[in-house]
């Protein structure tokens, strides 16, 4: 199926507009409008990069990933950081050579121990 990519790019942008309406107007945090919104935005993201592709041989500048994808691909994988354990982070302190065995330092401005 062949979509015409000026179609796709108005269905792109409308479930951009339902998206937003459905996230400022959310009742409560497990908000079904807001999940189904989610899930048309990125259909139509998916349609919009594939009939643009497909029409004039352009690629969008990002993608969007299922959560399937993400456990067959680990190489497109994209971590956020603040999920990631400090262990993760100890081989590249580059205070290794002057650190003691404490991983920690104090900070001497307001003496909160950073890590």
């Amino acid at each position: 199926m062949t979509v015409d990519p000026r179609a796709a790019l108005d269905r792109f942008l409308a479930a951009l507009e339902a998206h937003y309406h459905a996230v400022s107007t959310r009742r409560g945090e497990q908000d079904p409008a807001v999940d189904d919104a989610y899930d048309v935005l990125a259909d139509a993201f998916d349609v919009y990069a594939e009939s643009l592709g497909r029409a004039h041989n352009e690629a969008l500048p990002f993608d969007i990933t299922d959560d399937e994808d993400d456990e067959d691909d680990d190489a497109a994988e994209v971590y956020d950081v603040d999920k990631v354990p400090d262990e993760a982070f100890e081989d590249f302190d580059e205070d290794d050579d002057d650190a003691d065995d404490d991983d920690t330092d104090e900070d001497s401005s307001d003496g909160e121990r950073v890590v």
